[in-house]
């Protein structure tokens, strides 16, 4: 993803790469679309997300950065047109593991109040000057 983003950095990366979330905040947003998931409050995959997107249902969306060029290709310019914030996950298969799949490109959280749960569990475990990339 390019510099002009509008991206909350999340999960696990190489130094000076994105922000590492401390594990409780990693569990409560894992935890938070586990029950997204089984109240029907999200969309998962990246064409599910894409699709979502562009009818204008999509909250917030959660990818995977470790995911090929072409799954992402295919959803993030869908977000950004439609002006979806965008948190990078760092693992394809904890994100899926999250919404009980093997692995998932991209999660797409369609509930205002769960998308503010997890915009504010994110937000309070990063610092200011870390979250510069952030839309709205």
């Amino acid at each position: 993803m390019s510099e002009d983003d509008h991206v909350v950095p999340a999960g696990d990366a190489p130094q000076g790469a994105t922000p590492t979330l401390a594990e409780p905040v990693r569990r409560k947003v894992l935890g938070l679309l586990g029950l997204g998931v089984r109240g029907r409050n999200v969309v998962v995959g990246a064409e599910r997300v894409r699709l979502d997107a562009m009818k204008g249902t999509v909250q917030l969306a959660i990818v995977a950065t470790d995911v090929s060029r072409h799954s992402l290709d295919k959803v993030v310019p869908v977000l950004r047109a439609r002006r979806v914030q965008i948190i990078e996950w760092h693992s394809a298969a904890e994100l899926g593991a999250a919404v009980g799949r093997d692995t998932t490109a991209a999660v797409g959280i369609v509930d205002q109040g769960l998308a503010r749960g997890i915009r504010g569990a994110v937000a309070g475990a990063i610092p200011a000057g870390d979250a510069t990339r952030v839309s709205r």
